[in-house]
């Protein structure tokens, strides 16, 4: 099938903002919301014409959305879309530098090359891709522009002092080309890194869902929640090491777009004190689930967490000590973690396992994700400097373990898991007061 003069318009329009958006935040040094904006600018575009062409953008998405149709997919389709955001991101690139009278190269950070570039282009390239295919190809809600926009805000802080954070080739080739003068050589690699992303959020999707209908299995499970809970902590990690200046919105950005594209898969945990609050609270194992995934999903959590760690660890060669900050004692911590924690498993609790077949109020069908996620906004900034704001005991088993691999003690985590299992208990316990009430409906 021929692509319409529409959809290849929107798809023009909506990459041409995405990339003049990107060189402007650049070139202008808006420094601290760069990430922000770009992310504001996708989310924008994808809600305003994702009516009119599905609104990809982005080769690497496209790509994916036929990969993953299989034999339904539109190949000449795809490559009328694949070649006008090319040509959109291009135009947009030479736009912003008539615009400054100057132009920035693509290339990987200083201290990094080729393994770097694509170990960070390739992830959050995947992730994006995943978001996509879960929120806007198979679940189609509403919240699919948000969570896909905020990918780049996880990534975009994350990993954008490793690669420049492009997870997109239309955005890798125009930045390259305009900088011409400079060498264009970048943008091939990364657009090969950014394929393969594309490709393993496909086979991955496709192990959690057959012909769009997910799959309720003890594997699916594990595969949910180590997935997620193995973004959340390597966003932490990289933002961490990079010294982001947003790091606990990137971090919020992670879970909630996970919790988006992973919820309706396993619940989208991705931290154990979540899954002990839900237990205590009744809501956990829910129908489909027994009581050994419990420790499945326990398990898959803190696996999740070790892998990012030891990757981040492997990537950048450093480590996150998890410790009490600046002169903050031990109560402190306790206090911060278990009072944070809480208020993350209780938002948990009232917004996504309200039970909605007993007419109970406060359950959100669209942005529980959204309050979840933001509950590490809350969190992050407010405790970042006595705790961390750790919260989770995977993000703590995988930060304190790596650190013991680059020659830190290991202990710390056991402590703060404590705290953050009291937190969830505690969560638990004001549910059971506090739970939404029963609704009666007006005739």
């Amino acid at each position: 099938m021929t692509a319409s003069t529409k959809e290849l318009t929107s798809e023009f329009i909506g990459t041409y903002i995405l990339v003049l958006t990107v060189g402007c935040n650049v070139l202008g040094g808006s420094g601290t919301w760069a990430a922000l904006s770009i992310a504001a600018s996708l989310m924008t575009m994808v809600y305003a014409l994702g009516s009119a062409s599905g609104a990809a953008f982005n080769p690497a998405v496209i790509f994916a959305v036929n990969l993953n149709a299989g034999d339904k997919a539109d190949w000449p389709k795809c490559a009328s879309y694949m070649l006008t955001q090319i040509v959109a991101g291009i135009a947009a690139a030479f736009t912003y530098k008539a615009v400054h009278g100057e132009a920035f190269n693509l290339e990987p950070g200083t201290g990094f090359s080729y393994g770097g570039a694509a170990t960070v282009e390739i992830l959050y390239t995947l992730m994006l891709c995943f978001v996509v295919l879960r929120t806007a190809v198979e679940d189609k809600n509403e919240f699919f522009g948000l969570a896909i926009g905020f990918v780049i805000v996880a990534g975009g802080y994350a990993g954008g002092w490793i690669s420049k954070g492009a997870f997109n080739p239309a955005v890798a080739i125009g930045l390259d080309l305009a900088s011409h003068g400079e060498g264009v050589f970048w943008c091939l690699p990364y657009t090969v890194f950014e394929l393969i992303g594309a490709a393993v959020a496909v086979a991955i999707n496709k192990q959690v869902s057959k012909d769009g209908v997910i799959q309720q299995n003890s594997t699916t499970f594990f595969i949910s929640e180590f997935l997620g809970t193995f973004f959340l902590v390597f966003t932490v990690g990289l933002n961490v090491i990079g010294g982001s200046p947003a790091a606990a919105l990137s971090i919020a950005a992670s879970l909630m777009c996970m919790i988006y594209a992973l919820g309706g898969v396993s619940g989208a945990h991705f931290n154990p004190a979540v899954t002990t609050s839900l237990v205590l609270a009744g809501k956990f194992p829910a129908a489909g689930r027994s009581n050994t995934d419990i420790a499945l999903y326990m398990g898959a959590q803190l696996l999740g967490g070790l892998v990012a760690g030891f990757s981040y660890v492997g990537l950048t060669g450093k480590a996150v000590p998890l410790a009490p900050g600046g002169t903050n004692t031990w109560a402190a911590v306790g206090f911060a973690e278990i009072i944070y924690t809480f208020v993350l498993c209780f938002v948990v609790l009232n917004v996504a396992a309200s039970d909605e077949k007993q007419g109970q109020a406060g359950k959100l069908s669209q942005f529980y994700g959204l309050a979840i996620g933001f509950c590490i906004v809350v969190g992050g900034f407010a405790i970042g400097g006595i705790s961390g704001g750790s919260l989770n005991p995977a993000v703590s088993f995988g930060l304190d373990t790596s650190n013991a691999m680059k020659g830190g003690s290991w202990i710390n985590c056991l402590t703060y898991s404590s705290f953050e299992f009291m937190g969830g208990a505690l969560a638990a316990g004001a549910y059971s007061f506090t739970k939404p009430s029963q609704v009666t409906k007006q005739a």
